[in-house]
């Protein structure tokens, strides 16, 4: 038997087993009960492992307690509603509600695949999809579901665009050309650990930028071949049976649709025009205290999202008027609206997922597992590169359960970066190998806050899309930037490439 039938029987299985699962919903629901039974089972035992962030021993948090119990219940409305991924995708769903709802996106792509070559779809798709990462979270609500559209315009099954560019935003989420405030973000838990050891240390922001520079390209090329040759052949069998209303279509344009274009293109472009008129000067209300526009604490990085609205709720409106979809107002508003219908089912979703990750959270579990992980590979005393892979695997795997990138750093940080500058590995690379784990595996686990977005996405094209079906897509993906970026900063470490601006592999750094 083949290789290539084993793997299509292995994922075909993955799918079924995946599909066979309780809805999302039904999932955050129990996995909340378990994480409350396995908060008052541990809550009486005592662990050895120090929590970096109190200096104490951790401990796990009884959360059914009658106190517990209270503030859940009193807190219930306002975890839902603080829930960030859940303003991120109304707000800008709204705004993109109206730019497609209008036909200026459907318009807008028409143009687009008449000049872009279809072989080169794919890794045209993976790299905006690898840039969008500049934007936070836009990526997930914007990226991923116009891959869909014009994979399917362009007669190539939707899913398949879904997956890259799925994969280009969450399983690249480590590799980037454009500096973005991850940056800042992740270096300032790095420098906080590594003054640990060296109070004196400065780690520079972009001290990765070199290599997740390059490691975009490897990215691309993964996820051409893959979306290409392994996982749409096998979505072939797939039916596209979605709503008619609810899939875009494509007809030629007429005179006045291409007036309207023109006219609402422009105005996105004044809109730009002015936003880097804004960003430009040394005191712009858009930098933060320092002047800088990348930090994390940047208005503008704050801004991304209300942004992204504008700028497409805008160019909506102009098309939508000029064109004659839209006569009054209320068809802007009936947009809007039909675009808060197809986040039903996610709002349902989201309601639990809040509710676990909270309740994840306040128990110190997440905590737990990766303090008493990253102590256990400590003890293996292993040599450098098996101690980097090892970490790389091991946070790909904290990451199935714990999916914030910077709550998760600030949880092990404290832990990796010490102990490896005792083996004289550099925070830099130590850093290099956290990001690349923890982008792995953020496409294979629904306990992700936007997984189940993307399989409301993929419903839109097949009805009976479940978990099962998007965890057998994206994990062809998933293993190949496991195994294959490891590989890569392993080659990228042994030719001593620099890993960005004043970075070094080596603690003290030397040269």
């Amino acid at each position: 038997m083949s290789t290539d039938s084993l793997a299509t029987r292995f994922l075909d299985k993955v799918e079924r087993v995946g599909n066979k699962l309780p809805d999302p919903a039904v999932i955050f629901l129990i996995s909340l009960i378990i994480v409350w039974v396995m908060s008052a089972l541990l809550s009486h035992v005592s662990f050895s492992a120090i929590d970096p962030r109190t200096n104490a021993p951790v401990e796990v948090n009884n959360l059914l307690t009658g106190a517990s119990l209270a503030d859940f219940l009193s807190r219930m409305v306002t975890i839902f509603t603080s829930f960030p991924p859940l303003g991120v995708v109304l707000v800008a769903m709204l705004g993109v509600g109206v730019a497609e709802h209008s036909g200026f996106i459907s318009a807008g792509l028409k143009r687009m695949l008449d000049s872009t070559p279809k072989a080169l779809l794919t890794p045209s798709i993976i790299l905006v999809a690898i840039v969008s990462h500049t934007a936070t979270d836009a990526g997930y609500v914007l990226v991923i579901p116009i891959a869909g559209v014009i994979f399917y315009a362009m007669g190539r099954h939707p899913l398949a665009g879904i997956a890259a560019a799925f994969a280009g935003v969450s399983g690249g989420f480590g590799a980037n050309f454009v500096p973005s405030g991850i940056d800042p973000l992740l270096q300032s838990f790095t420098q906080s650990a590594a003054q640990i050891v060296d109070p004196s240390i400065q780690i520079n922001p972009l001290n990765n930028w070199f290599f997740t520079s390059a490691s975009s390209i490897v990215i691309i090329l993964l996820g051409w071949y893959l979306t290409d040759k392994v996982v749409e052949p096998r979505l072939q069998k797939a039916e596209v049976d979605g709503d008619p209303d609810e899939i875009p279509r494509f007809d030629e344009l007429n005179n006045q649709q291409r007036r309207a274009l023109r006219w609402a293109t422009l105005s996105m472009v004044i809109g730009i025009i002015a936003l880097v008129a804004i960003l430009l000067p040394a005191d712009s209300p858009m930098r933060d205290a320092d002047g800088s526009l990348s930090s994390f604490g940047a208005p503008i990085m704050q801004s991304i999202v209300p942004l992204i609205f504008l700028l497409f709720v805008i160019p909506g409106l102009v098309y939508g008027f000029l064109s004659g979809t839209f006569e009054s107002s209320r068809d802007a508003i009936a947009a809007m609206s039909k675009s808060m219908e197809s986040m039903a089912y996610y709002i349902v979703m989201v309601f639990f997922c809040a509710l676990f990750i909270d309740a994840f959270g306040k128990s110190n579990l997440g905590a737990l597992m990766a303090i008493e992980g990253g102590q256990f590979l400590k003890s293996l005393e292993l040599p450098s590169m098996v101690t980097i892979v090892g970490m790389v695997f091991l946070t790909a795997f904290v990451n199935l359960f714990v999916g914030s990138a910077s709550a998760k750093w600030a949880l092990l940080g404290p832990i990796f970066v010490p102990m490896l500058m005792q083996l004289n590995i550099s925070p830099d690379l130590t850093q290099a190998a956290y990001r690349l784990g923890d982008s792995s595996s953020n496409i294979i686990t629904p306990l992700m806050p936007y997984f189940p977005l993307v399989v409301v996405f993929c419903q839109r094209y097949v009805k009976n899309t479940g978990i099962g079906t998007v965890l057998s897509m994206m994990l062809p993906y998933s293993i190949a930037i496991l195994t294959i970026w490891t590989a890569f900063l392993l080659l990228y470490w042994g030719l001593d490439i620099p890993l960005g601006l004043q970075s070094s592999y080596t603690y003290p750094a030397q040269g």
